[in-house]
């Protein structure tokens, strides 16, 4: 059985080698090497990716990444509004709104349809969320989570929900790191970031979809809170040293 975690690193070595559709990968010596991994654990991890689309191999000639389909969605949606995101981290809001309408509605669907595999990879999610640390890697953190709310949206069995939450991939990993990179400094936060991402997973695995829905609802709300105020307190930090210094006006 493949490691999860070595998986999840091994998706976010791709994407920060920015490799392109139809490339092959560093030879198996080479990237075991570079991941600080044995082959055999590699080759475990290649092989989940594999059967999950992302790779393809070819009989003697290595690894490579699968070409994806042109989605027009991504392209004409997702592009702008990653441009508008990096430009203006204030966006997020809109974007968590955004997840507020989609989220709810897998959170319901996957607590009434979820098969056993399907919370069996929900908890590995989770898993993966709790032991990889936002200090040590936050690139690999932020993937894990948005991993997490994927595994959801698979779980809801509605191709439509998912084909949404998975167009918008790149848009919520830029998302959700921004937010992770304010909101994980502090470890009260962090605690409950974990309650709520637990919550959510118990209301699934019991096929409780009304307390699904409601826990993810309270999640994001409380992202978009805490979020604002974090933000509201690093402005008036800001107007604070703006203030002359009295003593030093005076004559």
């Amino acid at each position: 059985m493949s490691n999860p975690l070595l998986v999840e690193r091994l998706r976010v070595y791709i994407h920060n080698n920015q490799l392109q559709a139809g490339e092959r990968l560093p030879a198996e010596r080479q990237l075991a090497q570079q991941l600080g991994v044995s082959r055999s654990s590699l080759r475990e991890a290649i092989q989940k990716l594999i059967s999950q689309g992302v790779l393809f191999s070819r009989r003697g000639g290595g690894t490579f990444l699968q070409p994806e389909k042109a989605d027009w969605t991504k392209e004409r949606l997702v592009m702008p509004l990653s441009s508008l995101l990096a430009e203006d981290p204030g966006y997020r809001y809109d974007v968590l709104e955004a997840r507020m309408a989609i989220e709810a509605s897998t959170a319901w669907h996957a607590a009434s349809r979820a098969s056993d595999e399907d919370k069996a990879r929900l908890k590995t999610c989770y898993e993966a969320m709790q032991d990889i640390s936002d200090r040590d890697d936050p690139d690999l953190a932020a993937h894990a989570d948005v991993r997490f709310h994927l595994a959801i949206a698979e779980a809801s069995h509605n191709l439509v929900l998912l084909q949404a939450m998975r167009g918008l991939f790149d848009l919520l990993q830029s998302s959700v790191m921004q937010s992770r990179q304010k909101m994980f400094t502090r470890p009260e936060i962090i605690g409950q970031l974990s309650a709520q991402h637990l919550a959510i997973v118990e209301a699934i695995v019991t096929g409780q979809p009304d307390a699904a829905r409601e826990a993810t609802l309270q999640h994001l709300e409380f992202v978009a809170q805490t979020l604002h105020g974090l933000t509201e307190q690093e402005a008036r930090h800001a107007r604070s040293l703006r203030i002359p210094d009295n003593e030093q006006n005076i004559t």
